[in-house]
C-alpha cells in the first residue's frame, strides 16, 4: 500500500531517511538478522512449525540451509562467538532435520550446508 499526499498524488519513499537508518545499523547486527531470517524460512520448508508439511518443500530448505552455511562461513571471524556459537548450533540443528525429513538422505558431507560445516554424521 503506498502513501498519498493530501493532494492525492503518492509519495515517492524518503530513501535519504532510509539510507540514514541503515547507516545506523551495525553489521553484526545485519548479519544476525539475515541469518534468523534464513534460519525462519528453512524452519518452515523443513515442515517444523505448526502448520508442519503444509510448507515443506525440501528443495527450498537445501538451498536456504546452505545459504545459511555459506553466511555462516563467511562471517565467522567478524562476529563474535556470543552472536555465532547460537547460529551454528541453529544450523547443526537444521541441517539434522534436513537429513531426517529426507527420503534418501545425503552421503556425509554432502548435505546442505555440509561444504562449509564439513560432514554431519548423525
Amino acid at each position: 500500500m503506498s502513501e498519498t499526499s493530501p493532494s492525492g498524488t503518492p509519495e515517492s519513499p524518503d530513501f535519504d531517511d532510509m539510507t540514514r537508518d541503515i547507516a545506523e545499523v551495525p553489521a553484526v547486527e545485519v548479519i544476525v538478522t539475515v541469518a534468523v531470517n534464513l534460519m525462519s524460512a528453512a524452519a518452515v520448508k523443513l515442515g517444523l512449525t505448526e502448520e508442519g508439511d503444509k510448507y515443506k518443500d525440501l528443495d527450498e530448505a537445501r538451498k536456504l540451509v546452505h545459504a545459511l552455511a555459506g553466511l555462516l562461513d563467511a562471517s565467522g571471524t567478524e562476529i563474535s562467538s556470543f552472536h555465532a556459537a547460537p547460529l551454528r548450533d541453529g544450523l547443526k540443528s537444521l541441517q539434522l532435520a534436513f537429513r531426517e525429513a529426507s527420503l534418501v538422505p545425503d552421503e556425509a558431507g554432502q548435505g546442505p550446508g555440509e561444504k562449509y560445516t564439513g560432514p554431519l554424521y548423525g
